[in-house]
């Protein structure tokens, strides 16, 4: 059995619902459907051909996210996410060289590392080399300043580890923002690359070995076997190119308004919603959520 669940960032309403059964019976044999919440979000029961239905369904809405999974194991026991673009709406390296003035010349090799041509470790590196002598205290200006919470990041997590979920944030970016971020959202763990100071200033360098995207396929490997979960079980959720490898590895792997490379790569993706979509995906109504 599967289930696909449209999830509208507005609204959507019965006859988005039944045009979508007509579309799917022929092709997997529909055997039901129900609101998850009226307006917002249902699922669609069928029997076979999560592939097909997913090449029948994308095309036809407008505002509606489509995630196509078994129904086995849909409630997800392990989350693995990513921080800049995913959990917070900006990439922090590029705020951060806002503060030294070149953030046009490192938001651009951000971009082509997030788009997976280029090699993540060198870009990081190179961009870091660019931030030498920032003084520390821009690092806190800039978490007070720019940094925001992604719409719906609380939410997800909290609802998640109050269901007995086990939540990591794993970054390409740096500690000194994915510990705070990390720990205001509710994550168990946070793990993420570690930017060098002397004397008070930024020294151009980060702590090997970089946080990378192997990292972040290890740890969501490590986490599932620590907690004995089969791939079912997990999410993993990013945007670039380097969150590829985890999001293949996860029973329900999602691109999050992300890159071309991810989304076309991922099993699901979030294109219109925000991260509550993900606790729709899972079968949470919104009467569940935890929003405190």
């Amino acid at each position: 059995m599967f289930i696909a669940t449209l999830i509208a960032a507005e609204s959507i309403v019965e006859r988005d619902i039944l045009d979508a059964i007509e579309t799917l019976h022929p092709l997997c044999g529909v055997t039901d459907w129900g609101w998850l919440d009226e307006g917002r979000a249902a699922d669609i029961y069928f029997n076979e051909d999560a592939d097909r239905a997913a090449g029948a369904l994308a095309p036809r809405f407008d505002r509606i996210d489509v995630v196509i999974q078994p129904a086995a194991h849909r409630e997800k026991k392990l989350l693995v996410a990513d921080m800049d673009s995913t959990m917070i709406t900006v990439e922090c390296i590029d705020e951060l060289a806002d503060y030294a003035g070149i953030k046009p010349q490192i938001a651009e090799v951000t971009e082509r590392a997030m788009r997976g041509e280029l090699d993540f470790a060198s870009a990081l590196d190179a961009r870091v080399a660019l931030l030498k002598g920032l003084p520390e205290a821009a690092i806190d200006q800039c978490l007070e300043e720019r940094v925001r919470l992604m719409p719906g990041a609380e939410t997800l997590v909290k609802t998640m580890r109050a269901r007995g979920a086990h939540t990591i944030l794993v970054s390409g970016g740096f500690t000194r923002f994915a510990e705070p971020v990390g720990t205001r959202i509710g994550f168990d763990r946070r793990i993420a690359n570690v930017l060098e100071i002397d004397a008070g200033k930024l020294t151009g360098t980060v702590t090997k070995p970089i946080v990378d995207s192997s990292t972040k396929e290890t740890t969501l490997l490590g986490a599932m076997a620590e907690l004995g979960l089969v791939p079912e079980q997990t999410m993993a959720v990013g945007d670039g190119a380097n969150d590829l490898a985890m999001i293949r590895k996860a029973g329900l792997g999602v691109a999050y308004h992300a890159k071309p490379i991810v989304a076309a790569a991922a099993g699901a993706r979030i294109d219109h919603g925000d991260l509550t979509a993900l606790l729709y995906a899972q079968g949470i109504a919104r009467a569940e959520w935890v929003t405190a």
